[in-house]
């Protein structure tokens, strides 16, 4: 399967057209967007997600009608998707909205994040933001760029490496349980400063452009991820579950840590997460 230029153009026109038809008309419109809780009051889905990810669902079947197709709220009936992508020819997996929270928060902390794998490696990714209009596309081997709004794409770099009392980092420590949860948010106060997202697009696009020196999560769902990973080691940071192990698609557990280095990646684990 050869995936070309004109596909990624083709998909950051769905994004594109997904944010500006499905999302941002629902953003800060509280009877549009008829929020509803999935496991919690933190765990939402909205009719942003749900028409986002089924325009993009139709949209990509018909350009590619034998490829898996994986998208976050698609996965809620079907869980055999995620461990199919191991062995997909091709597939796409779609995070509509990500950030619901946010989102229906009214805070423009989100996006729509969209990976493409072949037989079990991730060859693109693209990471849309509804509010700004910028796009972050990486393609594997090529480079990660970010695309502004009238601008010029702008490669992107992660940041340079530094002692762990002068890092900028985020940590997910609200998805863990305990202990874990308390001793990696006391940890936490051993970096410079500390964020917490709440989403995987704004994190990795951190990341990637050198704002964050390392991220961290420890639930590994592949349309929170896969496109950011990729994004992430082709601005030349390194990404290893938390065991050290490269992250594939269709794994959804191991927890995972992005840094500027392997020696940067090895520190945030130790004296982070703890992990020995």
């Amino acid at each position: 399967m050869i995936f070309s230029d004109k596909d990624i153009e083709f998909l950051g026109d769905c994004l594109r057209h997904v944010a500006e038809e499905e999302i941002m008309p629902r953003f800060r419109n509280a009877a549009a967007a008829n929020v509803s809780e999935k496991t919690s009051s933190v765990d939402l889905v909205t009719q942003a997600d749900l028409r986002s990810e089924a325009y993009l669902t139709a949209a990509i079947r018909e350009r590619f009608p034998s490829a898996l197709i994986v998208g976050e709220e698609a996965y809620e009936a079907d869980r055999s998707v995620v461990p199919a992508l191991a062995d997909a020819d091709l597939a796409f997996v779609i995070d509509p909205v990500d950030g619901t929270f946010n989102f229906a928060a009214g805070m423009p902390v989100f996006g729509t994040i969209l990976a493409v794998t072949v037989r079990g490696e991730t060859v693109a990714g693209i990471i849309h933001d509804p509010v700004l209009g910028d796009t972050v596309v990486s393609l594997k081997g090529a480079g990660a760029f970010q695309k502004r709004r009238n601008c010029e794409p702008v490669r992107l770099k992660v940041a340079e490496p530094l002692e762990l009392g002068l890092m900028i980092g985020a940590m997910a420590c609200s998805h863990m349980v305990e202990p874990d949860r308390s001793r990696v948010a006391g940890n936490m106060a051993k970096v410079k400063m500390t964020f917490a997202f709440n989403c995987s697009a704004y994190e990795y696009w951190m990341v990637s452009s050198g704002k964050l020196h390392f991220i961290g999560h420890p639930k590994l769902m592949p349309w929170d991820h896969l496109a950011g990973v990729l994004t992430h080691q082709e601005a030349g940071g390194h990404t290893a579950k938390f065991d050290g192990t490269p992250y594939r698609p269709g794994e959804i557990s191991g927890g995972i840590i992005s840094a500027p280095d392997k020696e940067s990646w090895q520190m945030i684990r130790n004296e982070i997460v703890g992990y020995r």
